[in-house]
């Protein structure tokens, strides 16, 4: 699963590499996307080829080559789940019938889609790795949920530990208290407590040892809520 802003930089490089037979220069990228800094690319860049999309190549400038698409883009369909763009809202296809099929029991299966940082944020949210096998009846409400394996300590006074899966459900919208999974300036993801006041949320940790950040409200966006917990001993 590719980050909105991830997916915006693939499109942007794959259609000038269309067009003019080279990538764009990174000032080009950085003003496509609007972005303060060359950082920002750098960071996009890095998660890029790292989930295989494109490589870089050595001593060459601008030497960018678009390995694989994902589906949006026109690319060749996946053995498993595709990656999906997580923008706030519900997907624009539903997912694999297998992901919210009941097995027995009353168990539903739901893909694991990557790690999520519970300390500092970190690049989450990636392609599908494996599935998970989850009580029907933790699945609140209606809409699609998904798993992510917690990363790191921030979390533990709320009962979350590192290397717990924690059950999703995509949303938009959260209430003060929630713990929910936030995109910070649509690159970082990382799971703490929403709480808003007037223009500005702030992103909580469970453990004394983190400090709260307090950012404008137009630079987090919340991408689902925890309803549920898994943990293996």
């Amino acid at each position: 699963m590719l980050t909105k802003k991830q997916l915006d930089l693939l499109a942007f490089i794959h259609k000038r590499v269309q067009r003019d037979g080279v990538p764009p220069s990174f000032d080009e990228m950085k003003l496509a996307l609007d972005l303060r800094s060359k950082s920002g690319i750098h960071r996009l860049i890095t998660a890029l080829e790292e989930r295989g999309f494109i490589r870089r190549l050595a001593h060459r400038a601008r030497a960018i080559e678009v390995v694989k698409l994902p589906e949006s883009l026109g690319g060749a369909p996946s053995m498993g789940f595709t990656p999906r763009v997580i923008d706030g809202d519900r997907p624009d296809t539903p997912p694999p019938a297998a992901a919210m099929t009941p097995q027995t029991g009353g168990a539903i299966e739901l893909p694991v889609m990557g790690k999520i940082a519970a300390g500092v944020p970190i690049e989450a949210i990636s392609e599908a790795s494996h599935s998970v096998s989850v009580p029907g009846g933790m699945i609140a409400g209606s809409g699609e949920h998904y798993a992510l394996e917690v990363k790191g300590d921030s979390m533990i006074d709320a009962g979350i530990n590192d290397g717990d899966v924690v059950v999703i459900r995509e949303t938009s919208v959260a209430d003060n208290g929630d713990i929910v999974v936030a995109l910070v300036e649509d690159s970082e993801a990382t799971l703490k407590r929403f709480k808003r006041s007037g223009t500005s949320i702030a992103l909580e940790a469970a453990n004394p040892a983190y400090e709260t950040r307090v950012l404008p409200s137009d630079k987090v966006k919340v991408q689902g809520r925890l309803v549920g917990l898994i943990r293996t001993y």
